[in-house]
């Protein structure tokens, strides 16, 4: 059966399934030649595909119809995490229901766009001032869930992707730069809100040597884990920040910082490549797209990936602080990878069976 008998982009899937080979390396490198580890994180990754896949099968019709019912119930799981969630490395995050353990806030990425995406789509474009002011509101609601969490990176995603749908939906630049400007004139009352390791994260940013074997101790370790691969790299399963454990969740958040080191500046400049060439296809994707529904979530989906990519290896090479947002299918993972793996499938679909109505 062909790729395109099963609606899937080869663009995007190669590069996925290239993406999937190096993650599996880095992994099994950062582990310390782990097998256990390797092997849990190929069955997610395997996972996620054949999520990806089915996901490719349903038309964007189908799609645009269970939006509200797909948001609902991740927004009842966001819900539920305030009152059931397990808590773990000092947050309140994810819901265990025995035979499976997830983090709810992962879903509201994909949910919340699809949900803004068909509330758009009928309410039609561009939309009124009270439709965004509806708009609005159901993006901070959710948003507002999973910062309380707290977990103010995954918080920030979910707003960028909610506020990227406003944006295309063609919000009026009279209302965008008030909005900014009064965003800019808050920061600083802003900072009062930020819990104590919020703020430390953010001071630590700015002077990592402050607290060298505390708070800025992760940040000091990446970039030396980066600046150590040279031009060249040390090599494969060479990490020595990795394997001598002077690098903390080097299979996970840091995982950038690893492949940096073995693989170098040219290895590194090949993989941002790789995620560039992603971003863009998901940008041509959406510019192809037939209605407002498929044109508005492919291109929230596209920048939310993107900024998941930036601002993860920002953190690594210091220019952001530190928020515990993995780097997209190369950070050991599962709820991450399968919602990830889903909004793809979502694009392929959207992409796939626009050829189908065409011919």
């Amino acid at each position: 059966m062909t790729l395109e008998r099963l609606h899937l982009d080869k663009f995007l899937l190669y590069a996925l399934l290239i993406l999937a080979g190096v993650s599996l390396a880095i992994v099994y490198s950062s582990t310390g030649k782990n097998l256990g580890s390797t092997a849990a994180h190929a069955i997610r990754l395997a996972l996620g595909f054949g999520v990806l896949v089915v996901m490719a099968q349903l038309r964007p019709e189908s799609l645009e119809r269970w939006s509200p019912w797909i948001f609902g119930v991740a927004l009842a799981f966001v819900v539920a995490v305030l009152g059931l969630g397990v808590i773990g490395k000092g947050a309140q995050r994810w819901l265990n229901l025995g035979v499976l353990r997830f983090q709810p806030s992962e879903l509201m990425k994909l949910a919340l766009p699809m949900m803004l995406a068909w509330y758009f789509a009928r309410a039609g474009l561009p939309p009124r001032l009270w439709r965004l002011g509806v708009a609005v509101l159901i993006v901070l609601v959710p948003v507002g869930l999973i910062a309380k969490q707290p977990d103010l990176g995954t918080a920030a995603l979910v707003f960028a992707a909610g506020v990227t749908v406003l944006f295309l939906a063609g919000m009026s630049w009279r209302i965008i730069a008030p909005l900014f400007v009064t965003l800019i004139a808050a920061a600083p009352f802003a900072w009062h809100v930020l819990h104590d390791y919020q703020r430390h994260r953010v001071l630590t940013l700015l002077d990592p040597q402050s607290d060298p074997l505390g708070r800025g101790y992760h940040t000091i370790q990446s970039m030396i884990a980066v600046g150590s691969g040279g031009f060249y790299g040390k090599g494969w399963l060479n990490s020595t920040q990795a394997h001598l454990e002077y690098l903390p969740e080097s299979h996970t958040d840091f995982v950038f910082a690893v492949f940096a080191e073995e693989f170098g500046l040219i290895g590194s400049l090949l993989l941002v490549m790789v995620y560039a060439l992603i971003v863009a296809r998901g940008f041509w994707i959406a510019y192809l797209a037939q209605d407002s529904y498929t044109r508005l979530l492919a291109g929230s989906l596209s920048v939310s990936f993107f900024l998941h990519f930036f601002i993860n290896v920002g953190m690594v090479v210091g220019v952001l602080p530190v928020v515990g947002i993995p780097l997209p299918v190369m950070s050991y993972g599962g709820t991450s990878i399968v919602t990830l793996m889903a909004a793809f499938g979502v694009l392929m679909s959207i992409h796939t069976h626009r050829r189908i109505v065409e011919k």
